[in-house]
C-alpha cells in the first residue's frame, strides 16, 4: 500500500518541487523591484504602506486568477507576500488593543500581515495615543460589532483625534471555551471581556449554568488567568488557546453563528482612491425641524449611497448629539466631493474622519 501510495505520489511531489522553484525565483524578483520602488518612494518622501495599492493589485489577481484558488485564498497569499515585500523597506509598527491574543492582534495580523512589528497596548486610548505620538506608525481599534454595536470608546476617540482611518477589516468572532485540561472538571468561573460574555451568554445559560461570570479587561487577560488557575474557564479565539498553552473544551460558543467586529486602521496618511472605498464622518446639525433630514438630502441627490448612522452624545449638557455616518465612495471623487461640499454648509459641525477601501 505504502509502495504504491509513493510510487503515485512521487512525479507529483516532483512537479511541485519544480513549481516551487520557479516560485522562489520569482518571489526574489518581485522582491528586488520593490526595493527599487522603495527608493524612488524614498525619493520623494512617499509611504511606504499604501492600502489602497495593496487592495488594487490583490482584485487584479483575484480577476486573473482560473482556480482552484479562492479568492480568500489568494488575499491571504499575497496579503502575506507584500507585507515581507514591504519589510524590506521598512518594518512598520502597528499598535493594537492588547495583550497578546486578542482579536484586535488577530486583526491586525490579518490586515498587514505578519512582516510587521507589532505593539500590544492596555487600552484602546493607548493605541491612539501611541500612535499620535509617533510610536508606532499606524493603529487598529474595534469600531463595532455585529452583535453588540459601536465600540463607544473608539467612537469618542475618533472625534477627538487628528489621526485619519486608512482602512478596515471585518472579522469573523469565533469564540472558544478554554481550560488548562480542555474540560470543565473543577472549572468554576469563566472570564472574558463584557463583550464576549454577552456575545456567549445564551451559551453559558444553556450549558454551564454552574459558572460564576467575570467580566476582564480583555479575553487574551482571561486567557492568561486561566493558564494559572485551573478553576477558571476563559472565552477566547484559537490564538489566545496556542499562546498560553490551554486547551480548548467547546469550540464556536458564540450565541450568533455570524458574529462579526469590524476593526479600523488609523494612522497619519489619508489613503487614495482605490475603487471600492468608503467615507466615514462626524456631523451634528442646528437644532430646528428637519435638521437630519436636511443635512443628509445632498448624499441622496448625488447618488452617495449611506451604510451606517450611529448616534452619540455630544456630553455638552443639552441634549445635542453627534451623528457617525459611513457612505460608499472616496471624498475625492466627484459626487461625494460635491455632496460633502454642500453637506458642510448645512452642518453646524463636520469632521471627514477618512476615505479608505472597503472591507470586502
Amino acid at each position: 500500500m505504502d509502495d504504491e501510495l509513493n510510487t503515485q505520489l512521487k512525479p507529483l511531489r516532483e512537479r511541485i518541487d519544480a513549481i516551487d522553484a520557479q516560485l522562489i525565483a520569482l518571489l526574489n524578483q518581485r522582491a528586488a523591484v520593490a526595493l527599487e520602488v522603495g527608493e524612488v518612494k524614498k525619493h520623494f518622501n512617499a509611504p511606504v504602506f499604501r492600502p489602497e495599492r495593496e487592495l488594487q493589485v490583490i482584485e487584479r489577481l483575484q480577476n486573473m486568477s482560473e482556480g482552484p484558488l479562492g479568492n480568500d485564498h489568494i488575499s491571504a497569499i499575497w496579503r502575506e507576500i507584500m507585507a515581507a515585500s514591504r519589510s524590506l523597506e521598512k518594518t512598520i509598527s502597528v499598535a493594537y488593543l492588547g495583550p497578546v491574543g486578542t482579536y484586535s492582534e488577530q486583526a491586525t495580523f490579518a490586515y498587514f500581515g505578519q512582516s510587521i512589528e507589532g505593539m500590544p497596548c492596555p487600552s484602546i486610548d493607548e493605541v491612539f495615543r501611541s500612535v499620535e505620538s509617533g510610536a508606532a506608525e499606524f493603529g487598529v481599534a474595534p469600531v463595532e460589532n455585529s452583535t453588540e454595536g459601536a465600540v463607544s470608546r473608539t467612537l469618542d476617540l475618533l472625534l477627538q483625534t487628528q489621526l485619519v482611518i486608512g482602512g478596515e477589516i471585518a472579522l469573523p468572532i469565533q469564540h472558544n471555551l478554554m481550560t488548562q485540561s480542555g474540560t470543565l472538571d473543577g472549572v468554576t468561573r469563566v472570564c472574558a471581556h463584557p463583550q464576549a460574555l454577552a456575545q456567549c451568554q445564551r451559551w453559558l445559560t444553556v450549558n454551564a449554568p454552574q459558572l460564576e461570570r467575570q467580566a476582564v479587561s480583555s479575553n487574551a487577560e482571561a486567557a492568561r488567568l486561566a493558564a494559572q488557575d485551573p478553576t477558571i474557564a476563559a472565552i477566547a479565539g484559537e490564538r489566545a488557546a496556542t499562546h498560553y498553552g490551554l486547551s480548548i473544551a467547546n469550540a464556536l460558543i458564540q450565541d450568533d453563528p455570524h458574529n462579526r467586529t469590524r476593526f479600523v486602521m488609523i494612522g497619519k496618511q489619508p489613503a487614495g482612491v482605490s475603487g471600492h472605498d468608503q467615507t466615514s464622518m462626524i456631523v451634528s446639525v442646528k437644532n430646528e425641524p428637519g435638521a437630519v433630514y436636511k443635512l443628509l438630502e445632498p448624499l441622496a441627490r448625488h447618488g452617495v449611497s449611506m451604510t451606517r448612522f450611529e448616534s452619540r452624545p455630544a456630553r455638552v449638557g443639552t441634549w445635542e448629539y453627534y451623528f457617525y455616518i459611513d457612505f460608499e465612495g472616496h471624498r475625492d471623487e466627484p459626487a461625494v466631493a460635491a455632496a460633502l461640499e454642500e453637506l458642510g454648509k448645512k452642518a453646524a459641525f463636520l469632521k471627514i474622519l477618512g476615505s479608505y477601501p472597503r472591507s470586502r
